[in-house]
């Protein structure tokens, strides 16, 4: 199997698996990349200790402070405790959270196992960072509206500048058209008075 191949599938497996927590693989948040692909993370206890990307997910994937990682305890090695097994999106912990085994020290989205009824809804006691629209319009406005305005969620490329786009007004435009056709009527009026 080639490099892009592999690539694929890993990247297929991450995005598309949604798994719970088996055995003695737990749910931990990523504090800290200490590099040579080893990462502090914290426990819902609050216990820090070292992970290890595992070489199928290295320069495949990658994983930032605070984002959430299934890990699995390694018995060799004091300082190096767990191997991270999977990297959980935002899909994959509403699909744990769903399923109840979202450990409660974690408040991703808002939503504890508390907060949810037992029909599964969610109550409305915090708003969902992941997916609140930061609505600050009049309260006539309706979600699908300010849906439709919402970028928030899309990607930015953060090695890129940003580019300013500037435009000018259409009444500017027409303001200057006119004058430059008052100009160009003197001129011509200019050159037939010779």
């Amino acid at each position: 199997m080639s490099k892009t191949t592999k690539k694929k599938h890993v990247a297929r497996e991450v995005l598309e698996d949604f798994v719970l927590p088996e055995g003695d693989q737990q749910i931990v948040r990523v504090v800290a990349s200490r590099g040579g692909n080893l990462h502090e993370v914290e426990t819902a206890d609050g216990d820090h200790f070292l992970a290890s990307m595992p070489t199928k997910f290295r320069k495949n994937i990658w994983i930032k402070r605070g984002d959430h990682v299934i890990v699995e305890p390694i018995e060799e090695g004091d300082k190096v405790r767990a191997e991270i097994q999977f990297v959980l999106y935002r899909d994959q912990v509403k699909y744990i959270i769903e399923e109840g085994a979202w450990p409660e020290a974690f408040e991703v989205l808002g939503l504890t196992n508390k907060q949810q009824d037992q029909n599964g809804h969610h109550t409305a006691a915090k708003a969902d960072p992941l997916t609140s629209n930061n609505n600050k319009g009049t309260p006539a406005e309706t979600d699908e509206d300010s849906d439709s305005d919402n970028d928030d969620d899309l990607f930015v490329n953060t090695n890129r500048p940003v580019v300013e786009m500037y435009t000018d007004s259409e009444d500017s435009s027409e303001e200057e058209d006119q004058d430059e056709e008052a100009e160009y009527r003197q001129e011509d009026g200019e050159a037939i008075d010779e």
